[in-house]
């Protein structure tokens, strides 16, 4: 049996097992990240002024840690984004943010976060992905 033959009928695992590399990461379908490239590197260029706590390229989540802004020390923020698909769309992000206040010495409080910081946090990670597209795309 020819090789062409064997891809035609298949295999016991199927077409997707493939554990050692081969035509398939030849052509570009190999295992990477599972979400929107542009998206990943956009949202982590937009929120690299805060201290990462974990990243997963596969699940699409980043989650940063508590960050404090120098002009006002009495409060706190910390944002989740979640990536949730390859394509590049404004539904394609979702972030959350997290505010809390202090009210007394390592005593924080929960407080709510101002009406359009979220939209703007999305629209500035999106806003960026474009640009890294339309970078990747006059590089080539």
């Amino acid at each position: 049996m020819t090789r062409a033959q064997e891809k035609e009928q298949g295999t016991v695992f199927g077409d997707g097992l493939n554990l050692f590399g081969g035509e398939d990461t030849q052509k570009g379908t190999g295992s990477g990240i599972g979400v929107n490239s542009f998206l990943w590197r956009a949202t982590l260029d937009t929120l690299s002024f805060m201290p990462l706590n974990s990243a997963d390229p596969f699940g699409g989540v980043i989650i940063t840690d508590w960050y404090t802004p120098g002009e006002t020390p009495n409060e706190r923020f910390k944002l989740t984004a979640y990536i949730l698909g390859t394509a590049l769309r404004s539904d394609a992000i979702k972030v959350s943010v997290f505010r809390q206040v202090n009210v007394g010495p390592n005593q924080w409080q929960d407080a709510v976060v101002e009406s359009g910081t979220v939209t703007s946090m999305e629209d500035a990670i999106l806003t960026r992905a474009r640009q890294l597209r339309i970078d990747s795309a006059t590089a080539e």
